[in-house]
This record gives structure tokens, C-alpha cells and sequence, in this order.
């Protein structure tokens, strides 16, 4: 049988006595795609705060493969192998596409290796296949700076690829996406799944409904529930708290 990817274990997280996160245990499996969804101050952020190691929790535990993060570093836990990619797409606007996608993909992430153009041939390549991947090889040598927002967030995904995470984390991926761009983000997004486990936190109940993967609810720093959306829509509890007592 195969073992969890990440198992959060009754994590709580404090801030000045409010609890973000209270008692929440979440469990991931290798290649599996995992929906995220819940009101403002549900606590989806502090989540993945947690997980990425920029929040420390108050009590609880965080193992991922069977080893905790708790105490690891942001950056340490990222060469590990967990991806994140905040609300706001975060790219070098004033570098070209394909150097954007070259320097997330460079194995030696220091200041001579980031400055030089040189790139080894195997990264060169797995660069130009994620390129045409997400759609932006005709932009190869466009300055990221010019790219349309959902464009940048393909970039944005693209370089998570690049750097070959386990765990790719999307927080709000299709936010401010026409709907044809949105479109494309959950097929790009389900095609991920398998080769990662892709964990997505998102409003947009279309979109969500189009990855159909199994959502969790957070409410008040907790798991509400669990299951397919249109089970989860259907919950009474869901849509007292989230739903505001409508299905619509």
C-alpha cells in the first residue's frame, strides 16, 4: 500500500489567541489531486503557511515522506520538494519567458549559476518541453512583464514544474482568468496530477467543479468536510457556513 505524501496531524496555529488553524489533519497521497475550499478566514492560507514552513504551528505535526518539517526553513523545506505559488503570479518581469523557466530549472541555485546564460543541455530541454506544455513557446523570448495575467500565472505554474516538486501548491490559480483561460488552467492542472500531488485552493466553484477532485472544507481552522463537490454542496453544514444557506 503507499504511504502518505504529507500527513498533517492536529496541527493548531495561534496568533495573539485567535486559532487559525484548530486540531486540522489533512492527508495526501502520492500523485493525488486534492481541492481546497472555504470561507475568508477559514484558514486555506495559514495551511499552506504551515506546510511550507513560513507559519510554525503551535502544536501538532507536519511529515512529509515520513519526516517532519517542523523547525525546517522555508527554503529548505522547497529543495525537499514542495512548490508554491502565491495568489499573485511571482515572475521576472523583466526577464524573457524562457529565462524565467531556465532559472527555476537551474540544479545550483547560486549567484554565478543565476547570473550566467549558460545551461546545460538536459535543463535546456526540459525547459523547452514545459514551455510548450503550458502553452507559452511562441512567447519564449517575450519580456514576462508583457504577458497577459493568465499567462503569468501559466508561467508561474511552469516554474514550479521546472523545479520538479512532489507537491505543487496553487494558491488561487485562476483568480482574475477570463473564462476560456480558466479553462485551460484546470486542464493544465488535472494533467499535472499523477507525475505530482497537486494541491489547489480556489473560490471559483466552476473552476473546481471542472478539476473534479476530491474537496476538503476548512471552516474556522478545520476540516468541515470531505468529499466529491456536488456531495459537499450538499451538506448541511456547508451550507449553512459557506454557502450562506443557498445552493445557488
Amino acid at each position: 500500500m503507499a504511504q502518505p505524501l504529507l500527513e498533517i496531524q492536529d496541527v493548531s496555529v495561534s496568533f495573539d489567541g485567535f486559532f487559525a488553524l484548530k486540531d486540522l489533519s489533512i492527508t495526501l497521497m502520492p500523485g493525488e489531486l486534492r481541492s481546497i475550499i472555504g470561507p475568508n478566514g477559514a484558514g486555506k492560507t495559514t495551511f499552506l503557511d504551515v506546510i511550507t514552513g513560513k507559519v510554525r504551528p503551535s502544536k501538532g505535526g507536519v511529515q512529509f515522506k515520513g519526516s517532519s518539517l517542523i523547525g525546517f526553513s522555508e527554503q529548505k523545506i522547497a529543495r525537499l520538494g514542495i512548490g508554491r505559488k502565491f495568489q499573485t503570479p511571482r515572475v521576472y518581469d523583466n526577464l524573457d519567458v524562457l529565462r524565467n523557466l531556465e532559472l527555476a530549472a537551474a540544479p545550483a541555485k547560486n549567484a554565478f549559476s543565476l547570473m550566467s546564460n549558460k545551461v546545460p543541455t538536459d535543463v535546456r530541454d526540459r525547459v523547452h518541453t514545459i514551455m510548450s506544455y503550458v502553452g507559452l513557446a511562441p512567447y519564449a523570448r517575450s519580456l514576462a512583464g508583457s504577458l497577459s495575467h493568465g499567462q503569468k500565472q501559466w508561467l508561474a505554474i511552469a516554474s514550479l514544474v521546472a523545479q520538479s516538486p512532489e507537491l505543487i501548491l496553487l494558491d488561487e490559480p485562476v483568480a482574475g482568468l477570463t473564462d476560456e483561460e480558466t479553462n485551460r488552467t484546470a486542464e493544465l492542472i488535472k494533467d499535472l496530477a499523477g507525475d505530482h500531488t497537486v494541491v489547489v485552493i480556489e473560490h471559483d466553484m466552476e473552476f473546481i467543479r471542472d478539476l473534479n477532485a476530491p474537496v476538503t472544507v476548512l471552516h474556522q481552522g478545520s476540516v468541515l468536510t470531505e468529499g466529491r463537490l456536488e456531495d459537499v454542496k450538499n451538506d448541511p453544514k456547508v451550507i449553512e457556513v459557506y454557502l450562506g444557506q443557498s445552493q445557488s
